[in-house]
């Protein structure tokens, strides 16, 4: 495959078309992160080329643990980590985030972009891959599934900065979450950029163990 390079804030990233292309608007991810920050380990789930959780740490100096379950995702972000000399800073483990991270390993940040397109729309993005996109019906497939990963692997009062499609989406996670067989987070923010991009912040309930 051919691969394709672009700047990103404070790194150059590198990635070919099995993954989804680094978008410029999702730097303002890295950003909330990075100010949320105490300099404790992050992780990032989902990681793609790696791109968001890097910028987070080079602009926090935190380490990252970045989580992908594609093979090609895994091998990106640590080349990328390594060409940016930030190899030190990024740890790469391939497969889900449930199987990968240790018994009681918590993080104070945790960084995510899983798919979120409902699988009607997917057909807008054709140059996108699917897997990368596709949220299942609601488009909230993964983002329920990512969530149930990591609920025992963030600090108590720990923030999750959580891409989804806009604003109505957040609502939809919301009410979600406000079932009492949900995961222990609750929406504390949320930012948009345009009606199909934004970002929220989650944070893990009192007493969540």
């Amino acid at each position: 495959m051919t691969a394709a390079a672009v700047r990103f804030g404070p790194i150059d990233v590198a990635f070919d078309e099995s993954l989804l292309r680094p978008r410029s608007w999702t730097l303002a991810q890295s950003q909330w992160a990075a100010e949320l920050s105490d300099g404790s380990p992050m992780l990032e789930v989902g990681c793609g080329a790696g791109h968001i959780g890097l910028a987070a740490a080079v602009l926090s100096g935190a380490p990252i643990v970045q989580v992908d379950s594609d093979p090609a995702a895994c091998r990106w972000a640590a080349i990328n980590a390594a060409a940016n000399g930030r190899g030190h800073l990024a740890e790469q483990r391939c497969g889900r985030a449930q199987d990968v991270l240790g018994d009681g390993e918590r993080f104070g940040v945790v960084i995510a972009d899983p798919p979120y397109v409902p699988s009607s729309e997917v057909h807008l993005y054709p140059e996108d891959p699917l897997g990368a996109i596709d949220g299942g019906p609601d488009g909230l497939d993964s983002v329920r599934s990512f969530l149930g990963g990591i609920a025992g692997h963030v600090d108590r009062g720990g923030s999750v900065v959580l891409q989804l499609r806009g604003l109505a989406q957040v609502d939809q996670l919301e009410a979600w979450l406000n079932h009492p067989s949900s995961p222990s987070f609750v929406v504390t923010e949320s930012r948009s950029y345009g009606d199909v991009r934004a970002l929220t912040r989650l944070e893990s309930r009192p007493g969540q163990e």
